[in-house]
């Protein structure tokens, strides 16, 4: 490993371990959104172009670090900038951390990841080097595993840069939608479940089953060429 990527891995190592030493996940639960929702909004009529740009900083580090915290983000975007807007500004924002994610893991700690998390990304690795994009949108849409797993786990892969990131955009916006439209509505939310109902993640469950339909017929067909 060059100069350059330890530099970089300790700098990484440095803001999570800042980040639990100050207790900074305390600033992101739900009561605390709650109290400083009206200070968040004059912060933001006044400092419009401030204001997105380090609400996007902020979960583009979040996100690339696999800290705590991406739920009530997603809400404070709904909260602070409505549903349209919190939409468009936590989805990319999410898809370069996750991106960043992605190439950290296959460029600098692809054996770190492997000797922590091996057993448990054997299958997903298998399934994302056959699959590519339609298996990729199946794991966004279903919540089935961690998010910082899949960005693990599609970094030992070869799966292209572009199509990781486009399966990760286009698959991560309907459970944004979801959480950042019920931020919009914050004084009503009592508690994070309340956002992610059943009847939520069975519609995910039903989309990600049409995401995998292409991989289910490539099966079938090449299954019966065996044969």
């Amino acid at each position: 490993m060059n100069s350059k990527k330890i530099a970089l891995a300790l700098a990484a190592s440095l803001v999570v371990i800042l980040f639990f030493y100050f207790d900074l996940q305390r600033f992101l639960t739900l009561d605390a959104l709650k109290a400083n929702r009206q200070t968040l909004l004059d912060y933001y009529a006044a400092h419009t172009l401030i204001m997105v740009a380090g609400f996007m900083a902020v979960y583009i580090l979040q996100t690339a670090l696999s800290l705590p915290g991406a739920a009530i983000l997603s809400l404070a975007a709904g909260a602070i900038f409505g549903s349209i807007m919190g939409t468009v500004y936590a989805v990319i924002a999410a898809t370069i951390g996750a991106t960043l994610a992605f190439l950290v893991t296959r460029y600098l700690l692809r054996d770190l990841v492997l000797n922590k998390f091996g057993s448990k990304l054997e299958g997903m690795n298998r399934e994302l080097e056959q699959r590519g994009f339609s298996y990729l949108l199946f794991l966004r849409l279903v919540p089935l595993f961690p998010f910082f797993l899949i960005n693990l786990a599609a970094g030992l892969t070869r799966l292209p840069l572009r199509t990781f990131f486009l399966g990760t955009m286009i698959g991560i916006i309907p459970g944004g939608f979801v959480y950042v439209n019920a931020g919009a509505s914050l004084a009503s939310i009592d508690s994070l479940s309340a956002v992610a109902s059943p009847r939520v993640l069975g519609s995910f469950a039903l989309l990600g089953l049409f995401a995998l339909v292409p991989v289910l017929y490539n099966k079938i067909k090449a299954r019966k060429q065996a044969q």
